[in-house]
């Protein structure tokens, strides 16, 4: 069985970032790419869920991040390209920060904790 691969530019607006600081709710490390559930607030101040969505598995295991390299409770700065859609609390990620600690990606290979 095939699986087709969308464009991220379809569902983000690419052309544009922004920076979210919150704390981690979960972190799914599936296919076809892992997300990375966070709490933080949004433009206006209200606290609101987010989705981070972020490479595929394979990918991120290539770069020294395994499924225990974020978890429930890390507080975490995201920058990513927001959705398209103003009700979905969206981004495709582009770098994380875990201040706790000074990880970081894009960077140097991730450090297994």
């Amino acid at each position: 069985m095939a699986y087709a691969h969308h464009s991220f530019a379809r569902d983000y607006a690419e052309d544009r970032q922004i920076s979210l600081e919150g704390d981690v709710v979960s972190f799914e490390y599936r296919n076809p790419h892992a997300w990375v559930y966070f709490t933080a607030s949004d433009g206006s101040g209200v606290l609101r869920k987010y989705g981070a969505e972020w490479a595929n598995p394979r990918r991120l295991e290539q770069q020294g991040i395994g499924a225990s390299q974020i978890r429930s409770g890390d507080h975490v700065m995201i920058s990513g390209a927001p959705s398209r859609s103003a009700t979905t609390y969206n981004v495709h990620l582009k770098s994380i920060q875990r201040p706790a600690d000074g990880w970081t990606w894009p960077g140097a290979r991730g450090s297994r904790r």
